[in-house]
């Protein structure tokens, strides 16, 4: 009898995508710390959130939202291709896309809302909303400034997941496991900024 064909496998989790789990845990504990000192420094100051909450442009501000929380669907059928082992089109058609055309999209809208949020910030400048200028300007820029550093990683990570498709000369679950972890961080970036809109923009 053999009872090797008794034992059932064992699946473990992947190391990596758990790994990355974990380490946005620890993300969410520090924008956490962000919004606590946003609300803060929001309730000790109100007519000044008041006056400078109306200097933003809420209709650009939810286009440029609008573009990023987008960027999670494509990100996510980047990921679908790579699931099926498809890391580039097989046609013109966005349902014969891979993952390398997914990302490159991605990439796209999401340096879309970085140059967005820049243009933003140059208006807020013009009218004297500085990091320095008042405890608004420091909530504001402190919380958007990080995200926005957090944006351009997730940016650059794509970049790095499409060089390593076009290096490698067979795609392999490495390949899709990478593309899958990407596409955790960028899913948890677009959360938090659905959350700071709703802070910074939404509530009166």
């Amino acid at each position: 009898m053999n009872t090797k064909s008794a034992v059932p496998a064992v699946k473990r989790p992947n190391g990596v995508a758990v790994g990355t789990i974990v380490w946005l845990g620890s993300e969410v504990m520090f924008f956490a710390g962000l919004f606590a000192i946003y609300f803060t420094l929001r309730a000790m100051n109100p007519e000044l959130w008041a006056e400078q909450t109306s200097k933003h442009n809420f209709t650009f501000a939810l286009i440029n939202t609008s573009i990023l929380v987008l960027s999670s669907f494509t990100a996510q059928a980047g990921v679908f291709a790579a699931e099926r082992m498809q890391p580039r089109r097989t046609g013109w058609s966005p349902a014969k896309w891979g993952t390398v055309e997914w990302f490159y999209l991605t990439f796209f809208m999401g340096a879309t809302f970085v140059a967005g949020q820049s243009y933003e910030y140059a208006v807020f400048v013009s009218e004297g909303v500085t990091l320095s200028s008042d405890p608004y300007g420091s909530a504001f820029y402190l919380a958007t400034g990080f995200h926005g550093i957090h944006v351009a990683l997730g940016l650059f990570a794509f970049l790095l997941v499409i060089g390593r498709i076009y290096a490698v000369k067979n795609f392999t679950h490495k390949e899709e496991t990478t593309a899958v972890v990407v596409s955790y961080y960028w899913h948890f970036v677009d959360i938090v900024w659905i959350i700071l809109f709703y802070i910074i923009y939404v509530i009166k």
